[in-house]
């Protein structure tokens, strides 16, 4: 007997979550068919056998977490392997998840769906889902919730690696948020904040490329190309898919490219690669609520922008009392490889893009 141990699904992704297995012990499978639907924070990838053979063991069940490079599926062939243990999520034993209608007579939804489902005593064959191909969301499974004076929550799925990923984040990096405001009164509009937001980091990169950079084994690797990651936020949690080459996309590109990025993390469309290799991020909270944030920087990033609630204030202009429109920046980076003269031009050039 050999076992085929689980592969890295995406750069240095830790762990995933079975998902739905397509075969069973006893099953005789041909090499490149689907084994199972694994769950990573950033999308969920069918991993596909690696030989012809019959399968023996099944290591997990649906919502077990397992490592990368940890067993997965025991064949009767042989084959090479790593080593490794399991990880299961615990007191949690659901029915598979039909993600391509393999399954036609099982609701349609995500793992993290159908334990929000069973938090909820909902029962999702009574729901017809609002999503892509009929697939149940979290919003539609809330609508259809019962009272309850409280609810516990497991965090799995992409809320559990924006856990590991912030408690990294905490542990390894010295952070420092600076704060000022750009004046935007003599935009004319409508206009597109998000855009001008990403042409103005895109100049700053230019200007002040040290903040466009990695940081990790005491090497700094600073980078020619913007390779945008936007802050998404969703019912799953919070997902950064990345705008590639930015600074080379036009505003009409960049509006194309951030509703694609949008509507992805929505229907959780986006393949893995959509998801890896940003150099800065965006954040733009102020779409909900706040001014000022401390946002907290992904490594090996060394630095992230925040926006802000849009506001009008009072100013001084051309010596008189006027009434402007600002947007309200944060700036967070990376103290080990950056000065702070780095990060203030760099938000200086930024506002002055804003500005023009």
């Amino acid at each position: 007997m050999t076992i085929f141990y689980l592969p890295d699904l995406g750069e240095g992704l830790p762990e995933a979550e079975i998902n739905e297995w397509f075969i069973k012990e006893g099953d005789t499978v041909k090499k490149d068919q689907p084994l199972v639907a694994m769950e990573t924070a950033k999308a969920v990838v069918d991993v596909p056998a690696p030989q012809d053979g019959t399968i023996t063991k099944l290591y997990g069940q649906v919502g077990a977490i397992i490592k990368t490079g940890k067993p997965l599926v025991e064949f009767n062939h042989a084959s090479s392997s790593i080593v490794g243990q399991l990880e299961e999520h615990p007191d949690i034993a659901l029915q598979h998840i039909n993600l391509t209608n393999r399954q036609p007579e099982l609701p349609k939804a995500t793992f993290t769906v159908k334990k929000l489902a069973l938090e909820y005593n909902v029962n999702l064959n009574d729901i017809v889902g609002s999503g892509q191909f009929g697939v149940i969301t979290a919003n539609d499974v809330l609508s259809h919730a019962k009272k309850t004076d409280c609810s516990r929550e497991t965090l799995i799925g992409v809320r559990r690696q924006m856990m590991k990923t912030m408690q990294l984040s905490h542990q390894e990096i010295v952070p420092v948020s600076i704060f000022d405001e750009a004046d935007i009164n003599h935009w004319q509009k409508p206009y597109d904040i998000t855009v001008r937001l990403i042409q103005a980091i895109c100049y700053a990169c230019k200007q002040e490329p040290g903040l466009n950079a990695w940081f990790k084994h005491e090497e700094k690797q600073i980078f020619n190309h913007v390779n945008l990651g936007l802050a998404v936020d969703s019912n799953e949690g919070l997902f950064v898919p990345v705008i590639k080459n930015a600074n080379h996309l036009d505003a009409l590109r960049l509006r194309q490219a951030i509703n694609s990025s949008k509507q992805g993390v929505l229907e959780r469309s986006l393949p893995p690669e959509n998801f890896k290799d940003a150099t800065i991020i965006l954040s733009n909270f102020g779409r909900f609520a706040g001014k000022f944030a401390n946002p907290i920087i992904v490594p090996p990033m060394v630095a992230i922008i925040a926006v802000g609630r849009v506001f009008d204030a009072v100013v001084a202009y051309q010596g008189e009392i006027a009434v402007h429109t600002k947007v309200p920046i944060s700036l967070t980076f990376d103290h080990r490889p950056l000065t702070g003269g780095e990060a203030t031009r760099f938000l200086k050039a930024l506002i002055e893009h804003l500005e023009q």
